[in-house]
């Protein structure tokens, strides 16, 4: 029988789910070095995307940064073997919760929780499984490869009764989904082009913002919930923090609520900058007659 690659990544991830945190923890961090060297053109996508985001930090702070960031990103891969595979009991003790964790079944409105895109935010997604009991909904990728597309959607949706949609698809599933009770776990923070997006500063530069988060929030008359997660050192687990929900956004103004929202994720990533996912081309899509970033 043929053997796929997906098929040989999967069986190595559970295997890698029976470590200790503390060694899949320095087995990440070793990957995360290799990757730092070998993967060249993810290096210089994050490298270019600090310098632009923080241009105050001289060069050698920047390749400080970038190689804390790549053993951070190689843990994230390696631990997601706990996150697919290890039973719930195992990932209650390692994922330490703070603040409302339940404000979603509690609430009489629909919640959605904004949750920029650190290396921690499938810990984030498991958390919103693990320790409340309304179902989720949320938007992803979808994956070439159908093993790893399947290994994929039922490692992230294992503990809960929520629903994953193809980015690809219509908002019009998801907005169902939302009007039978389903939370929505919105990662508001990347560039998709121009489709219900404007150019909002992040960092001081225009990026290809997307003003749905606030259009939806308000349409559906949702509470919005910010989340950060981040990954701890060694075996100490992860972290993740519900905040308090936002009081006077949306407004009626999305181009603001846009600017407003990317302002607070700048100040989540100037708190941890090294566990931010700087290898995705955030600057990609340029105003007309501006010049590529990359």
């Amino acid at each position: 029988m043929k053997v796929w690659p997906a098929h040989v990544l999967l069986g190595l991830l559970w295997l890698l789910h029976w470590l200790p945190l503390w060694l899949q923890a320095a087995l990440g961090g070793a990957l995360g070095r290799v990757l730092y060297t070998v993967a060249r053109e993810r290096r210089r996508i994050s490298a270019r995307n600090v310098q632009l985001c923080l241009p105050e930090l001289s060069a050698q702070q920047r390749r400080t940064l970038l190689r804390e960031h790549f053993r951070w990103l190689g843990r994230s891969a390696v631990e997601r073997a706990l996150l697919w595979y290890a039973p719930p009991e195992r990932l209650r003790r390692l994922i330490h919760v703070e603040g409302d964790v339940t404000l979603a079944e509690r609430s009489e409105r629909p919640v959605m929780w904004l949750v920029p895109h650190f290396l921690a935010l499938d810990v984030a997604g498991v958390a919103t499984q693990l320790f409340q009991s309304r179902p989720v909904a949320s938007v992803y990728q979808a994956q070439s490869d159908p093993v790893f597309e399947s290994a994929m959607r039922r490692g992230r949706m294992r503990f809960g009764q929520g629903e994953l949609f193809s980015r690809s698809d219509t908002a019009r599933p998801l907005l169902r989904a939302i009007r039978r009770g389903h939370a929505f776990f919105n990662l508001p923070d990347m560039d998709f082009g121009m489709k219900d997006s404007a150019f909002v500063p992040f960092f001081g530069r225009p990026a290809a913002t997307l003003l749905a988060p606030s259009r939806m929030a308000r349409a559906l008359d949702m509470v919005v919930q910010p989340v950060v997660a981040r990954i701890l050192p060694g075996g100490q687990g992860y972290r993740v923090r519900f905040l308090p929900p936002w009081t006077d956004w949306p407004s009626d103004d999305p181009l603001d609520d846009a600017r407003r929202m990317n302002e607070w994720i700048e100040s989540a990533v100037r708190a941890d900058p090294a566990q931010y996912l700087w290898v995705h081309k955030r600057f990609k899509t340029r105003p007309p007659g501006e010049p590529g970033l990359y």
